[in-house]
Order: C-alpha cells, then structure tokens, then sequence
C-alpha cells in the first residue's frame, strides 16, 4: 500500500455504492416485480449487497433468476424498466459525501464518476441528487464499449479531463472497481461504507487505500 494520495489532481467516484446510497430506490423496483407475482416483499437489507450489480443482482436475489435463465432478459426489461419510473425517490448521498465533494470543490480538485450504470439513468440519478452540473466528468456503462472491470472507463475519463491515469484516483465499493483502476494504472480506494457485492472481504482485493467513511479520503489527499 502506499502511504498518501497527495499528488493526486483529480479524484473518480463509482456512484452506488460509493457517492450515493441507491439501493432503497433499487430494491422498489425488485419489490413491485415481486408484489406483481403475489411474492411478499424483501427488507432492503437483503438486497443492498447487491445494489451495485443492477438488475442482475437485484433479479438473482429477488426472483431466484440468473442471467443464463431464459427468461431472464424479459425480467431484466421488466426491472429497467420499473427502476427508470422511480429512481429518485429515496436514492441519498451517503453521510460524509455532501462534505467531502464541497471540500473538493474548495481545493479546486476536480472529480467526477465512472459507473457501471447506462447513462439513461446515470442522468436522471446525478440530476435528482443536484451533482449533475457540479461534475467534471461522468463516464456511465455505456459511454464507452466496455464496463469496469475494463480499465477503458477510468481512462476515457482521464482523456476527457487530460490527465494521466496515475495523476487521478478511483473510489468504489465493488472488487471490479479496484481491478479497474489496476488496468489503468491507476491508485484504488475501496470504500468499505459500501455495498461490496458478491466478493465482501476489502482486504482481499489489494486496493492501494481503505476507508471506512468517505470523510477519510480528505486525510489521504492531505485535504
């Protein structure tokens, strides 16, 4: 691990899971899917683990359906499609993330978002949280040909904010947002607040940086 992230220029954010906490509005979208099949609702605990794998998490968990089921891509349809009529009702940034972006802006470091999430509601979410204009860059699922853990992501967003890879940083709650950033060459931090998905053990995925609250990133970037 190295010690500081003092010569990082510009910080990158995954968004659920890190910046914002998205699976309550994630989980309604699972639960209408349920109630609609006469299936009693899940507490959103059991399905915020898996928030930051999208419909095919929240349909594994919520139906018992995986993507090698026929039916899957139907239901995945049916999930989008209930997700995007209500994606912003009770989607938060998480405690701390208010702060820490405020003080970013005060130093004058930019930052922005890389997400695995298609930008048709990357927008709407960014927008309803009021981050929409503040960001210097958002790079959404489908921005570029490939999703994390492709390094392509963190790139394109370097290239957009003309910097290299090792001048930035990347901020994620999800084992394939530290491979990612590994391709690219570019310093991790996992963000032990979040979701972690299926691969929960943060120590394990050799990220450069942990934290526990997204206030903590200030200390690393000596801010």
């Amino acid at each position: 691990m190295t010690s500081t992230l003092l010569g990082v220029r510009a910080v990158l954010f995954d968004l659920d899971g890190t910046l914002a906490d998205t699976a309550p509005d994630l989980a309604g979208a699972a639960n209408r899917m349920r109630q609609r099949r006469g299936l009693p609702p899940l507490p959103v605990e059991r399905l915020r683990p898996v928030a930051s794998a999208g419909a095919r998490g929240m349909i594994g968990v919520a139906l018992e359906v995986r993507p090698a089921d026929p039916d899957f891509e139907a239901l995945r349809d049916e999930f989008l499609a209930e997700y995007a009529a209500a994606l912003d009702i009770e989607t938060r940034l998480f405690e701390g993330v208010p702060q820490l972006l405020d003080r970013l802006d005060a130093a004058e470091l930019p930052w922005g978002i890389v997400t695995n999430k298609a930008m048709r509601f990357t927008g709407p979410v960014l927008e309803g949280l009021g981050l929409s204009q503040r960001a210097a860059v958002v790079i959404a699922g489908d921005t570029t040909p490939y999703a994390k853990p492709h390094p392509e992501p963190l790139l394109e967003a370097c290239r957009r904010l003309e910097m290299s890879p090792a001048s930035a940083v990347y901020v994620g709650d999800d084992l394939r947002d530290i491979q990612a950033a590994r391709a690219a060459c570019m310093p991790s931090v996992a963000a032990a607040y979040g979701y972690l998905g299926e691969q929960g053990d943060v120590a394990a995925w050799s990220a450069d940086h942990i934290v526990t609250h997204p206030l903590q990133l200030l200390e690393l970037l000596g801010l």
